[in-house]
């Protein structure tokens, strides 16, 4: 999976995070004083991107994290089959296959154009062009 290395204490609500090896959208930041013996933490509460689970990650200010690099494109719908579509991209004219989101299932058509984002090999229908 592509991914880079930053700061915890440069992430913001809003940003994405790996955490467990998922990549998550950061929802929530705190940041504790650092103490007699010790350095700041910081508790970083997110939202897995694919499977919407909550995930905490808890290290200090100071530690790297990996940050996920996401791939927006668009890709125009081919054809429907139950909650699977067939998108050809639109710039290099690659086919694949693509979970249908629920909340995108009654938008979706062929010949609909559509933005995906591609983090490693896994793809992720974001939304539908009007």
């Amino acid at each position: 999976m592509s991914e880079k290395v930053a700061e915890i204490k440069d992430l913001k609500p809003g940003s994405y995070v790996m955490i467990d090896g998922e990549p998550c959208k950061v929802t929530k930041i705190s940041k504790s004083k650092p103490g007699k013996h010790g350095a700041a933490k910081a508790r970083v509460e997110a939202v897995g991107i694919f499977d919407g689970k909550k995930r905490t990650l808890l290290k200090p200010a100071s530690a790297s994290c990996t940050v996920p690099i996401i791939l927006k494109k668009w890709a125009q719908v081919i054809s429907v089959s139950g909650d699977s579509a067939q998108l050809m991209d639109l710039e290099d004219y690659s086919m694949f296959e693509c979970n249908i989101p629920e909340d995108l299932k009654s938008k979706i058509e062929p010949g609909k154009e559509v933005e995906y984002w591609k983090i490693g090999e896994r793809i992720l229908i974001k939304n539908v062009r009007s």
